[in-house]
């Protein structure tokens, strides 16, 4: 069996840069939801861009908001996930989502209308791997 090892802070945050969809657990009032979304890194934070009418849309400005993104080798049984938790909140300043538009960042993979843009300002960073290391890229 092969051992679980916590990830220091530097390599969860470079974890995060190497992929672009993650999950966004939020506790709504039917109990907790997961909703996949797709997303960038800016600083020390996660942006993504979601439906006013959606769960996110309608409970994530102000809720303690978690992110998960991970990796997986089946055939090794080896990977790693890393867990980053804050408030969410909405990006209004138009001057920031147009510059975020402007390097062509955070188109959505999904359809239709997602004018909102969210930012998760981590207050915990976390990681474990388990196995061997993925490549470097």
């Amino acid at each position: 069996m092969q051992r679980s090892i916590e990830l220091p802070y530097d390599e969860c945050r470079r974890r995060l840069s190497t992929a672009d969809v993650g999950r966004v657990a939020i506790c709504a009032p039917d109990g907790p939801q997961i909703v996949p979304v797709n997303y960038v890194l800016d600083e020390e934070s996660i942006i993504f861009r979601i439906a006013p009418y959606s769960l996110l849309g309608t409970r994530a400005d102000g809720a303690r908001l978690a992110f998960e993104v991970d990796h997986l080798d089946h055939a090794t049984r080896a990977g790693w996930s890393v867990v980053a938790s804050g408030p969410g909140e909405f990006v209004a300043d138009t001057f920031e989502t147009a510059r975020l538009r402007m390097h062509g960042l955070l188109e959505p993979w999904a359809g239709g209308a997602r004018p909102l843009h969210v930012r998760i300002r981590w207050t915990r960073l976390t990681g474990r791997a388990v196995g061997a290391p993925p490549p470097r890229e």
